[in-house]
């Protein structure tokens, strides 16, 4: 086959598989946790207490962060941007430079303050909704109550530099015209939605070759959670509190999980649950 054959034949079949992962992504409905996690957070005062202990701090790191973004970063990108987005340029580098402040408030606020908080709130729903023994895999409880007590584990990892360098790469993809910027929060997406559930996995047990079983069957439906979920964080001011709704969102979507009985090895793009006993449709 010539190489301009190839090439067409590759781009197409390209377009075909993001087609049918946006498709399926759409089609899961998972991108509607993050906003019933911030239906959950109002009516349910037992969670406020992680984000309001630490609200002054967050706040002020918050504004911190986006008001310098804006300052000095605006500008520059928005000029370079131009070139290829001419007069929309101004949306693309809005939602640019809001991305990078939310990527930097996350990553400094859950190294240094609410790496535990975030903890605390997944379990407390999972306390609310009466998966006791899934929380005490990772906890102890204290007295009849079911009070959280002290760590036993603690997955959620520290921001790393791969994570930024991986930010960085997909970058360039805002200098293309809109649907750049849109690609960009999907790829963003994508890499953010299975962090949602790493403290669920730790709880269920699951081995990293588990893990990455389970993400991998069930990407769009972590595609679509993930980047409903970095679309929130993106508005200013409030990048933080939807942290810890969207958190709150990701425990809800285990909830469920646990009460249809998924096994490790997940779903596939079909919702046919894939596990040790072969599949069944759910």
């Amino acid at each position: 086959m010539p190489l301009k054959d190839t090439i067409q034949q590759t781009a197409k079949d390209e377009v075909r598989g993001v087609t049918a992962l946006s498709k399926a992504a759409i089609e899961s409905g998972t991108y509607l946790y993050p906003f019933k996690g911030i239906l959950y957070f109002v009516t349910h005062r037992q969670l406020w207490k992680p984000l309001t202990s630490r609200l002054l701090p967050l706040l002020t790191l918050s504004v911190g962060v986006v008001v310098p973004m804006f300052l000095f970063t605006y500008i520059p990108q928005s000029f370079i941007l131009t070139f290829v987005n001419g007069p929309l340029a101004w949306i693309s580098t809005i939602a640019l430079v809001l991305s990078e402040s939310s990527t930097i408030i996350t990553a400094l606020s859950k190294a240094y303050l609410v790496d535990e908080a975030l903890i605390d709130t997944f379990d407390l729903v999972l306390l609310s909704q009466n998966l006791t023994s899934l929380v005490k895999n990772g906890r102890e409880l204290r007295g009849t109550s079911g009070g959280l007590g002290k760590l036993l584990k603690k997955p959620f990892a520290k921001f790393s530099p791969q994570a930024l360098v991986r930010y960085f790469m997909w970058l360039p993809l805002n200098f293309v015209p809109v649907l750049g910027t849109i690609l960009f929060l999907f790829v963003q997406g994508r890499q953010q939605g299975p962090a949602f559930h790493t403290r669920y996995f730790q709880l269920k047990s699951y081995t990293q070759k588990q893990r990455d079983e389970f993400v991998e069957r069930n990407k769009p439906k972590y595609i679509a959670f993930g980047t409903a979920a970095m679309l929130l964080q993106l508005i200013p001011g409030a990048s933080i509190l939807f942290l810890y709704t969207n958190t709150v969102g990701a425990a809800l979507w285990a909830v469920e999980l646990e009460r249809r009985g998924v096994m490790p090895e997940g779903e596939d793009w079909t919702r046919r649950e894939v596990g040790k006993g072969g599949m069944k449709e759910l």
